[in-house]
């Protein structure tokens, strides 16, 4: 058991029960991110050899983030009454299972229907895992916690960058869904094994094995009287929107535009996927030591608008190295939000209430990430990735005014 110390001076126990399970949440996230992010990294193959238009192949993308959006409340209902174990280890399971049967069809439609069920799977590692990180650590690190939990999402991304295009183009769109299928069963069981669901809070009572309280004693809802989780779930859903314009854009812009390899294409862009998943445990910590997570939130959505702007600016300009770096350092920028505003939500809710907040999150994120695949690929077709970059700069401006003033902590 690792003693930490609290703002306050004192010493602080994170068991190592805390760690084991924020180490299995992360890698079964990034498991189902790996499914959720395939269809991204196949637009190379689809679109420039079978001809698919860039639109609908964003569409076909945007299926397992949809997906996702569908079920992000209910999980995090189940988690709140039934606690996270069986909610990650069952819903990444049947992750594996639509995956699987994704790469046993042919037809665009077909794909397209078992890509968003599995994406409606993995949507439970997402208010589950932030519950258990909320649940298990201390205030004084669960900024650099949370942010180790938001890796997952660009490990997946990283993963499916490096292996999908290569793989698919040797062996067919079938090839990278079984990969993803077989990683989603391996971290079922491991999870089953290994996650233990938090302790409950001394004095409350749970039901059929749950962490939440009862009725009677179940705080009151979080979201009335009080506008602050509201604004964090509106800034979050602009701040995503560079994010994946990135992910889903990065290599085909690569690519198309400036000439790049596929290989190399893939490779720049898990290299800024990881930076980024690097980043959000800086920024977390970071906001650990200024003691604020809107304060950072702000410095990050400040930031976001910047570097979309550089980076219209590079690519029209056409310099030889300059898009690369100043891609990898806007990918960076794009996802560091993730980790402080999960924070925040699990903070401001409270424990009997983080697995809804954390899932309407999630929700408000993934609405928005769904509409940027078919969305920003037609503006880009209508307008040119330069210009596109810096209209979607638009989305970080806006975001800027709907940052809290303060946190708010909620026992």
């Amino acid at each position: 058991m690792a003693t930490l110390t609290a703002a306050n001076g004192t010493r602080e126990a994170v068991p190592a029960a805390a760690w084991r399970a924020l180490g299995l949440g992360v890698a079964a996230q990034a498991s189902g991110s790996v499914l959720v992010a395939t269809p991204a990294y196949l637009i190379p193959l689809l679109h420039l050899q079978r001809g698919l238009p860039l639109a609908q192949a964003g569409l076909l993308s945007a299926a397992p983030t949809f997906g996702t959006v569908l079920t992000l409340v209910a999980w995090g209902a189940v988690a709140d009454r039934y606690g996270e174990r069986w909610v990650i280890c069952g819903g990444i399971a049947l992750t594996a299972v639509f995956a699987f049967a994704a790469a046993a069809v042919s037809g665009y439609t077909a794909l397209g229907v078992l890509l968003l069920l599995g994406g409606a799977a993995s949507a439970s590692t997402s208010s589950a895992s932030g519950r258990v990180v909320a649940a298990w650590f201390p205030r004084s690190r669960r900024g650099l916690a949370m942010g180790i939990r938001q890796m997952s999402q660009p490990l997946g991304v990283t993963v499916a960058a490096l292996v999908v295009p290569s793989l698919a183009a040797r062996a067919g769109i079938s090839a990278p869904l079984l990969l993803a299928g077989s990683l989603a069963a391996v971290l079922a069981l491991a999870c089953a094994v290994g996650i233990t669901t938090p302790p409950r809070p001394q004095g409350t009572q749970g039901t059929q094995g749950s962490d939440s309280t009862t009725a009677t004693t179940r705080p009151a809802n979080p979201y009335r009287g009080n506008r602050f989780l509201a604004r964090i779930h509106l800034l979050s859903a602009l701040l995503v929107v560079p994010q994946f314009t990135l992910s889903t854009f990065g290599m085909i812009w690569l690519i198309t535009a400036l000439g790049w390899n596929t290989a190399a294409a893939g490779a720049l862009i898990a290299a800024s996927q990881f930076i980024g998943a690097v980043g959000r445990i800086l920024v977390g910590h970071l906001s650990d030591r200024v003691g604020s997570r809107t304060r950072v939130l702000r410095w990050v959505a400040v930031s976001g608008v910047a570097v979309m702007l550089a980076l219209a600016a590079v690519g029209a300009l056409h310099w030889p190295v300059a898009p690369a770096v100043v891609l990898v350092i806007a990918s960076t920028v794009s996802v560091a939000d993730n980790g402080l505003s999960f924070t925040s939500v699990a903070e401001a809710s409270g424990r009997a209430w983080s697995g809804k907040a954390l899932g309407i999150q999630n929700t408000g994120q993934f609405i928005a990430a769904s509409v940027v695949g078919p969305g920003i690929g037609a503006l880009i077709t209508a307008v040119g990735y330069p210009f596109a970059f810096a209209l979607v700069a638009l989305t970080p401006l806006a975001s800027i005014p709907l940052v809290p003033a303060q946190d708010r902590q909620r026992p």
